[in-house]
């Protein structure tokens, strides 16, 4: 069990590693996958970019949760999404996805109706 946790907390860090230096780069990563014991997600970034028109401080933020800015270095999620973090509804980077994720795609569920709003929508098993 702990084995799994493990593997799944360093895929977590590896991919939000990944994402954060390509994201820092440009416009980032085409797709990121991010791997869960309920199924990898599968989070197309490009798509939210372009199609969607979300911007970037939609996800992304500085310390402290200081407003983005355009060229601002995209630290990976855990730097402050941590067992170190006060607000514990929010102290892992899967918690802040929820939050985020779940909250907009619900918004959005009217205006773009394949926008998943059931855990399976986005969460697929191998």
């Amino acid at each position: 069990m702990v084995r799994k946790i493990l593997g799944m907390v360093v895929g977590l860090a590896v991919g939000l590693a990944f994402y954060g230096f390509a994201v820092a780069g440009g416009q980032g990563p085409e797709t990121i996958v991010l791997h869960s014991k309920k199924g990898d997600v599968t989070f197309n970034h490009w798509k939210h970019q372009t199609e969607l028109n979300i911007p970037c401080a939609e996800c992304h933020h500085g310390p402290g949760h200081s407003e983005y800015k355009p060229g601002m270095k995209i630290e990976k999620c855990e730097t402050c999404h941590n067992a170190n973090m006060p607000n514990k509804k929010l102290n892992k980077p899967m918690k802040a996805f929820h939050a985020n994720c779940k909250g907009c795609h619900k918004q959005m569920a009217a205006k773009h109706p394949n926008a998943p709003t059931k855990c399976n929508g986005c969460h697929k098993k191998k």
